[in-house]
């Protein structure tokens, strides 16, 4: 797996970089795994027709309305996908072994594609696949001001608000977190036992 470490960018200049990634790994049969996170914006998927009282930018991925903001740590996989069933699964994989470490009380939740704490949300997952390549990825909130995130309904869905990991009392840097997924995603890829 190639780890290509972005720091904070600019919404639409690491779609552009993501395109050129995602060719790279069509050419050279790798997988690669973003790691940014992005100024404050809202961006919104193919699946959403409704209009926001906030600024978006459309995106080519699937999924609802998801905000972008300092804080928050960005996954994007340009993956070999062979089954885009399988995949998802050992990102859903990957994910819930961070938090059954950390935040036991975090669950994936299928219809809402999200990780949530009751009716809060964390992460989020937006995927799409493209010559056998997957696409975009998962947003997890680590320590993200919420007063610019509760502007919306996470996901566009009724009743459910944001949170992050330091709202829930985690405090961990970003940057532990990031070396704590990437672990728990080559377990989850590469580990032959799973």
């Amino acid at each position: 797996m190639i780890i290509h470490q972005w720091g904070e960018i600019e919404y639409k200049e690491a779609r552009e970089k993501m395109q050129a990634v995602h060719t790279l790994a069509y050419e050279d049969g790798q997988n690669h795994l973003i790691l940014c996170s992005h100024p404050d914006i809202f961006t919104i998927g193919t699946s959403e027709k409704k209009s926001f009282d906030v600024d978006v930018i459309q995106s080519d991925r699937g999924g609802s309305i998801t905000c972008h903001s300092p804080g928050q740590n960005i996954y994007y996989f340009c993956f070999q996908v062979k089954s885009p069933a399988q995949f998802y699964k050992k990102v859903i994989s990957a994910f819930e072994a961070f938090f059954i470490k950390y935040l036991p009380q975090v669950k994936y939740h299928k219809e809402q594609a999200g990780f949530y704490i009751q009716n809060r949300k964390i992460a989020s997952l937006g995927f799409r696949y493209s010559q056998g390549l997957s696409l975009h990825g998962v947003s997890l909130n680590v320590d993200v001001d919420l007063d610019f995130h509760v502007q919306v309904n996470p996901c566009n869905i009724e009743g459910i608000i944001p949170t992050s990991l330091v709202n829930e009392n985690l405090h961990l840097s970003q940057e532990m977190v990031n070396r704590v997924l990437v672990h728990f995603i080559e377990e989850s890829f590469y580990d032959t036992a799973v």
